[in-house]
C-alpha cells in the first residue's frame, strides 16, 4: 500500500502538470466570461466601458441565434446518425476476412487524417460542384438536371461532409469493440439456429452499447464546433450558420469581440447541456 509520504511525492510530482492544465483551461475561459461584459471594438475605439449583460441580451434576441442553435443540433444528430449506423455496418464488414484486409481498413481510417477544411474543398470541388463535379457527371449520364449542392441541398451536404470526416473514427471503435467479442456465444447461437439478423441484434448489439455511447459522447463534443467545413463551402449562407459560425461572424466580421465572447459563454452552456443530457441518458451504459 501506499504510504502517505509516497501520495505526498506522488501529489508534488503532478502538480505543476495539474496547474499548468488548469491554467490552460482557465485563463481562457476567465478572458471570455470577462470580455463579454465589455464594450470592446479593437477597430472602432477599443475599449468603451463595461456593458453588463447587454451583450448577453443583443445575442440571445438576434434573429439568427435559434436558427444556428437549431443548425448546429440537425447537423450533430445527422452526423452522429450516419457515423453510427454505417460505422457498425463498416465494422461488420472489416471483421470478416477478406484479401487485403489490412490495406481495406487502412483506407476506410484514412479520411479521418485529412484535415477539415481539405476534405471540404475536396468534396465541393470534386465532388458536389454542380458544372465538373462527379456528383453532376453522374447525374447527367441518368438523364437527370445535376443539383446545385451548396445552396439546393446545403445542410445535407454539410453533414455529408462531416460525417465522411468522422466516420473512420467511429468504425475504429466499433471494430475493437466487435474483435472484443466471445466468438463461441456467436458460434453456439449458430448452431442453435439463429439467423444472422438475430445474433446481430441480441448478441452483437448489446456488445456494443458501450462503444456506441463512446462514439456519440467523443463526437458530440467535437461537433458542437464545426466551423471549417461551413467556412470552406457554403460561408454560413443558406441555413448553415451554427452558433459557432455566428460567433465568428460577430468576432471577426463585425470586430465586437464582447459580442462574440457573450456567444462563446451561450456555447459553452448549450455544450454542458447536451453532455449532461448525454451522460445521464446514454452514459448509463457504461455502467452495464
Amino acid at each position: 500500500m501506499a504510504t502517505q509520504h509516497s501520495r505526498a511525492a506522488a501529489r508534488i510530482m503532478m502538480a505543476p502538470a495539474v496547474i499548468l492544465l488548469l491554467g490552460w483551461m482557465l485563463v481562457p475561459l476567465t478572458m471570455t466570461l470577462y470580455f463579454s461584459f465589455k464594450n470592446y471594438l479593437p477597430l472602432r475605439g477599443g475599449d468603451l466601458g463595461w456593458a453588463g449583460f447587454e451583450n448577453y441580451t443583443r445575442f440571445v434576441t438576434s434573429s439568427s441565434f435559434w436558427p444556428s442553435i437549431l443548425t448546429t443540433l440537425i447537423i450533430v444528430g445527422g452526423v452522429l446518425f450516419i457515423t453510427v449506423v454505417f460505422g457498425v455496418l463498416l465494422a461488420l464488414l472489416l471483421d470478416r476476412p477478406m484479401w487485403g484486409q489490412g490495406i481495406v481498413r487502412i483506407l476506410v481510417i484514412a479520411p479521418f487524417f485529412v484535415m477539415p477544411t481539405v476534405s471540404a474543398l475536396v468534396w465541393k470541388n470534386m465532388f458536389m460542384d454542380p458544372t465538373n463535379g462527379l456528383f453532376a457527371h453522374l447525374w447527367r449520364a441518368f438523364g437527370a438536371q445535376p443539383v446545385e449542392w451548396m445552396s439546393q441541398a446545403s445542410l445535407p451536404s454539410i453533414i455529408i461532409i462531416v460525417s465522411w470526416q468522422w466516420l473512420p473514427f467511429a468504425t475504429l471503435i466499433l471494430l475493437t469493440a466487435i474483435q472484443s467479442l466471445d466468438g463461441e456465444q456467436l458460434e453456439a447461437s449458430e448452431m442453435d439456429g439463429a439467423p444472422a439478423l438475430k445474433r446481430f441484434w441480441y448478441i452483437i448489439l448489446p456488445h456494443l452499447s458501450r462503444a456506441i455511447t463512446v462514439v456519440i459522447l467523443i463526437q458530440t463534443i467535437f461537433l458542437l464546433a464545426v466551423f471549417a467545413e461551413i467556412f470552406v463551402t457554403t460561408g454560413g449562407a443558406f441555413g448553415t450558420k451554427t452558433l459557432s459560425y455566428l460567433i465568428f461572424q460577430r468576432v471577426l466580421e463585425s470586430q465586437n469581440i464582447g459580442l462574440g465572447s457573450a456567444g462563446g459563454v451561450y456555447a459553452i452552456i448549450l455544450a454542458n447541456i447536451i453532455a449532461i443530457f448525454l451522460m445521464r441518458i446514454v452514459g448509463k451504459n457504461l455502467d452495464n
